[in-house]
């Protein structure tokens, strides 16, 4: 079982995939950070200073030992308080489009680079089949 093993992580294929999450998962909090602290500081600026981290629905009681400001989101979801944080989600949603994108364009990138098959390199597979099909029916 150790031998499969040993050979199943020397495939290179585990080992790019292995690469692919640590690079994705470092990429993920540099977008996070761009979204958290460029993106949405500017569209609250647009929008007249709204910070986007304060809207939120609470759904449940602050708890009587409670201590902080009941504006507080993170303060109240560390207290446990129930709510929908939908500037949170909104500011999740963002980080989102942004890293979907980065993908697209780094997918479309790779697409470019790849040498596209020339037409007429060999025959199609219709033309293939065609061909054995032939060859079977000769030989009966």
């Amino acid at each position: 079982m150790l031998r499969e093993f040993r050979e199943f992580v020397n495939r290179g294929n585990v080992l790019d995939l292995a690469v692919a999450v640590i690079i994705g998962a470092a990429f993920a909090t540099i977008t996070t950070s761009l979204t958290e602290d460029m993106i949405m500081p500017v569209i609250g600026w647009l929008f007249g200073g709204v910070d986007f981290s304060s809207y939120f629905i609470r759904l449940g009681e602050i708890p009587a030992a409670y201590q902080g400001s009941p504006d507080n989101y993170a303060a109240l979801k560390a207290a446990g308080v129930a709510m929908v944080g939908l500037g949170q989600f909104l500011t999740v949603l963002i980080n989102f489009l942004i890293l979907a994108f980065i993908v697209f364009l780094l997918v479309r990138a790779a697409n470019r680079m790849m040498p596209k098959p020339e037409a007429g390199a060999g025959p199609s597979e219709i033309e293939l089949l065609t061909e054995i099909r032939d060859e079977l029916r000769r030989r009966a």
